[in-house]
């Protein structure tokens, strides 16, 4: 349902993330990022899905283009994926053969990504943003009606 939140609200706001504009004092900021994050990280660690949509939503609602947030949020992603892998990989959780040819792939992927994203600037983010969100939205909502 968030998922359909973030993509109706990025739809209707064509100026959304486009320019950036800090709102928030410095230390107000600090305290949304961290309950942000807390609560985006905790959903991450179970479910996945989304997580970099909802990053990249708290960081344009705190004033940053898509350009910056896309690349902040990169870095959030990160920090939950090792805490994930940390607790994934001491309870052997992990194949790590799959995973590791996965997260090669994934590497290049992310350098062609972020060049491509540094050539298109915030327009082409918010594009693809929204159209990865609503293709996330029916895969979720596809596995949910299969599994129900």
């Amino acid at each position: 349902m968030l998922l359909i939140v973030v993509a109706i609200y990025t739809w209707f706001k064509p100026d959304l993330g486009k320019f950036e504009n800090l709102r928030h004092h410095s230390k107000r900021r600090v305290q949304i990022a961290a309950i942000a994050g807390a609560v985006i990280g905790f959903y991450d660690g179970i479910f996945g899905p989304g997580t970099g949509s909802f990053l990249m939503l708290t960081l344009i609602y705190l004033g940053f283009a898509f350009l910056s947030a896309s690349a902040i949020a990169k870095v959030v992603n990160v920090s939950t994926n090792l805490g994930a892998i940390m607790v994934f990989g001491i309870n052997g959780a992990i194949l790590w053969q799959v995973a590791l040819v996965l997260a090669m792939a994934n590497i290049v992927g992310g350098l062609l990504g972020a060049r491509l994203a540094i050539r298109g600037g915030s327009t082409l983010i918010r594009k693809v943003f929204l159209f990865v969100t609503i293709a996330l939205i029916i895969r979720v909502g596809i596995d949910t009606l299969t599994n129900w």
